[in-house]
């Protein structure tokens, strides 16, 4: 569905990721972050996780819009055994997550959910949620503190980047890149299709 007009397509979130991944794809869209609290809730699994969270962004970004529109929500995070590592809190968090990972292999999750406005108030809301299994090579103590210094884990599920300076670190990926990323486009695409 790339480049047309009607309905219009909103990315409801701020991540420069998503949005390049969207632009290089063909996509024409516009950008309307929305915040939502993304605590883990007591039981929830990580697959039911960004799934909600996809879903929450995607219907908080629609009580802004106004009009026809397929509205985009999406969350990522990576998943190594029961740990769930989202966002870096801080720097020392960023090296404790790739201590984590090192040498390891984990799970890159990603919900993403498309909400649909109608005329007369009808919306339809489809959700899917993307798992990519990426391993690490092991990394010593003056890699990672290097990689932190470099600022790149700032903002990144796993405190990583694979599309930058720790794409070195990554000797195997099974599944979706783009989802590794933060969007998985042929998800996405097959998505659009079914709404």
């Amino acid at each position: 569905m790339p480049r047309q007009s009607h309905p219009r397509l909103i990315l409801a979130s701020a991540s420069p990721r998503r949005a390049e991944i969207l632009r290089r794809a063909g996509f024409s869209f516009a950008v309307r972050p929305s915040r939502v609290d993304e605590s883990i809730r007591p039981g929830e699994s990580p697959a039911r996780h960004v799934r909600r969270l996809a879903r929450e962004k995607a219907l908080a970004c629609a009580a802004r819009v106004s009009g026809p529109a397929i509205i985009l929500g999406a969350d990522t995070v990576v998943v190594l055994g029961r740990h769930i590592l989202g966002k870096p809190a801080s720097p020392r968090d960023a090296r404790r997550m790739l201590r984590l990972l090192s040498g390891r292999t984990h799970r890159v999750l990603t919900g993403i959910a498309l909400l649909r406005l109608a005329p007369h108030g009808r919306t339809r809301v489809l959700s899917a949620v993307e798992s990519t299994r990426v391993t690490f090579a092991p990394l010593g103590a003056r890699e990672i503190a290097a990689y932190v210094s470099s600022g790149e884990p700032r903002g990144k599920a796993g405190a990583y980047a694979i599309q930058g300076r720790a794409g070195k670190f990554v000797t195997r990926i099974d599944g979706c890149y783009f989802n590794v990323v933060g969007l998985p486009l042929a998800r996405l695409c097959r998505l659009l299709q079914a709404l």
